[in-house]
């Protein structure tokens, strides 16, 4: 097994006044050639944008594009013709494919939006653009692995064009649970949203990430009541 720790605190920082945001690879103005991505997995942006804040309209490709609203309401539209709000217990699914405009804003103007988004090299490129959104908080399963993404329109929670499957993990303090990977030569990058959680001998403290691979089975257990974000991603990159 392989594996590589990325602490909260080693992230990339920029503070544009009405956004603050995390970068736990290279994004915009942040830039470490040893932190550009975990195989297809390219993007884990942790966004805090003010009341009435918000990204004006802007081009995406061939990117899916996965958003968990944390805490707020966010709205967003695109050239698609989607429109809406998305919340905490919600996600969203935008494959960019051929090309898409879309903007993104905090829906009130008294309080922020808190969100993680997540962007995933699609297996192919050229695609028809897509979206989805689905509420998932009602199927949460308590110190279990609740599946969100998958690659099959068939199964639980949304799909995406690509072998990739992504958990969030609801573990009260003490609860131990293994991970079974779905697809050999895939990995999983973990990313704690909140509490504490330990996987083998590495501690995992709120927003520090940890990458593994070479393996097809991992132990992780909850040191604090912890709400933690699985993402099972090929490894190798699409040619």
């Amino acid at each position: 097994m392989k594996t590589i720790y990325h602490s909260a605190s080693s992230r990339g920082y920029a503070n544009h006044g009405w956004l603050r945001s995390a970068h736990t690879f290279s994004f915009a103005n942040y830039y470490n050639r040893a932190r550009m991505h975990f195989g297809v997995l390219r993007v884990i942006n942790d966004d805090y944008i003010e009341g009435g804040g918000g990204f004006g309209t802007h081009p995406h490709n061939d990117m899916e594009i996965i958003t968990i609203p944390l805490e707020g309401d966010l709205e967003h539209r695109d050239s698609m013709g989607n429109g809406g709000v998305i919340r905490n217990g919600d996600i969203q699914v935008m494959s960019a494919g051929t090309g898409v405009t879309h903007s993104e804003f905090n829906a009130n103007s008294d309080r922020p939006v808190e969100l993680l988004q997540i962007w995933v090299f699609p297996r192919e490129k050229g695609i028809t653009p897509r979206y989805e959104q689905m509420h998932i908080a009602d199927s949460a399963k308590p110190n279990d692995f609740q599946q969100i993404i998958s690659p099959y329109k068939e199964d639980e929670g949304l799909w995406i064009h690509q072998d990739a499957w992504f958990h969030l993990a609801h573990f009260d303090s003490g609860v131990s649970k293994g991970y079974n990977l779905k697809k050999p030569g895939n990995g999983v990058y973990i990313f704690v949203i909140r509490g504490k959680a330990k996987v083998g001998d590495q501690i995992l403290d709120k927003r520090d990430g940890y990458g593994i691979w070479d393996t097809n089975h991992f132990p992780l257990e909850a040191l604090e009541d912890s709400e933690i974000l699985l993402m099972e991603v090929p490894i190798e990159l699409p040619k």
